[in-house]
């Protein structure tokens, strides 16, 4: 158990903080599984063509856009290293753009 003052505070700190981040790391997840999801469904599209094929293009491009965002935030404000973003983004894009490897 904590003796001072300020490592009782350091204590309260560090689970306030935890659960932050445990929360942000959950929301990333979140997204990345929908747009897992929004792969999924537009492959198995693939045989339409036309307007429906570009609505899917666009969409995976706002969602893929969207999750590289929030993996960059974290990153930022230190929740993940940026090495395991990078990760995270380059698995995504090659899901995502499976032509362009």
């Amino acid at each position: 158990m904590a003796n001072t003052k300020s490592s009782k505070k350091r204590i309260k700190i560090n689970k306030r903080n935890r659960i932050q981040n445990n929360s942000y790391k959950s929301l990333i997840k979140s997204h990345e599984k929908n747009h897992l999801n929004l792969i999924k469904v537009s492959s198995e599209q693939v045989s339409n063509v036309g307007e429906e094929k570009l609505n899917y293009t666009a969409l995976l491009r706002v969602s893929f856009s969207s999750v590289v965002s929030q993996i960059d935030k974290a990153v930022k404000k230190k929740i993940i290293h940026k090495n395991t973003a990078i990760r995270k983004k380059t698995n995504l894009f090659k899901k995502t753009f499976p032509k362009l490897k």
